[in-house]
């Protein structure tokens, strides 16, 4: 049993499926299988109880996760016990909300867990006012969904905000147009048959993205929202479109036949200041890295 066997097998028990699982590790359906079977072998149990393509843990595979979990941490740890750093004080990061709810908590357990001399302090925001904050010292660092390259060029001020930090991607999230139960399919913003688009704040990239994707060929106006709860209430009234990233609709359970429409990926980016790099930040840094969902679109963006 080795180490990338575990990180497989924890890849599918989130993913609960092999496909998805296969994706997020970089490898191919048929290694991510060959893999999980031979890891069973192993440990002389069934660890998944496969459903058509819904892999579902069993009591064994229960049993594993928590250990293998300890597994990949004492691995990160063993690494971090190598630096003659430790790190302390206090790390101040800002996060989209959609990010500390689908992304953070595993990292944020684990960093806690290895590092519980660190005060990490939160601050929720949109991406434009968390850029902010980092460029002008209120923040050590931040994640932020990055506009693509058309509406950078448009926002001038915020492309030399973003050029003046250091930027690492890492996540990709697919945003999506939720829809009614019952609404037409789109190929389009002009196929809407709503009468508004429900979002966040005006800071919000994704926001932004989806209004510039409806200006195109519609003209519809913004409801702004303060939660993706909130939004998917309004989407459920029947009358308003909402935008948000697909990890957050998979978390929501939501209970209503939603439909959705795909803008596209967008990178999700940790930035700070160049040349200031606390002690505490570079343990978050690779404690973020090493709990991340792998996606292959990063080795190639």
């Amino acid at each position: 049993m080795d180490l990338s066997s575990v990180e497989i097998f924890l890849a599918v028990a989130s993913e609960r499926s092999v496909t998805k699982a296969a994706k997020a590790v970089g490898r191919v359906p048929s290694n991510v299988t060959t893999r999980v079977q031979q890891l069973e072998e192993d440990l002389g149990v069934v660890l998944f109880s496969r459903d058509g393509k819904k892999m579902t843990l069993t009591r064994e595979g229960e049993t594993f996760l928590a250990y293998s979990n300890r597994l990949v941490a004492l691995a990160l740890e063993a690494r971090q016990a190598l630096r003659p750093v430790v790190p302390s004080g206090t790390l101040r990061v800002g996060t989209m909300e959609s990010t500390a709810a689908s992304r953070l908590p595993a990292a944020l357990t684990q960093f806690n867990q290895m590092w519980p001399e660190v005060s990490l302090r939160l601050t929720m925001g949109a991406s434009r006012d968390l850029a902010r904050d980092v460029l002008n010292g209120a923040l050590d660092c931040a994640l932020i969904a990055r506009p693509p390259a058309s509406m950078l060029e448009q926002d001038l001020a915020f492309d030399s905000e973003l050029q003046s930090l250091e930027a690492e991607r890492v996540f990709i999230e697919d945003l999506l147009i939720v829809l009614p139960s019952g609404h037409p399919k789109i190929r389009s913003a002009a196929d809407l048959r709503v009468g508004s688009l429900a979002a966040l704040e005006p800071g919000c990239t994704y926001r932004r993205i989806a209004e510039h994707w409806a200006s195109q060929s519609s003209s519809l106006p913004t409801t702004e929202l303060g939660s993706y709860h909130a939004i998917l209430a309004s989407v459920a009234t029947g009358d308003a479109a909402g935008v948000m990233p697909g990890s957050v609709l998979d978390l929501m359970h939501w209970p209503a036949n939603v439909q959705t429409h795909p803008l596209g990926p967008v990178e999700t980016l940790l930035i700070y200041r160049k040349n200031e790099h606390p002690s505490a930040f570079s343990a978050f840094q690779e404690v973020l890295s090493a709990t991340k969902v792998r996606d292959p679109r990063l080795a190639t963006n």
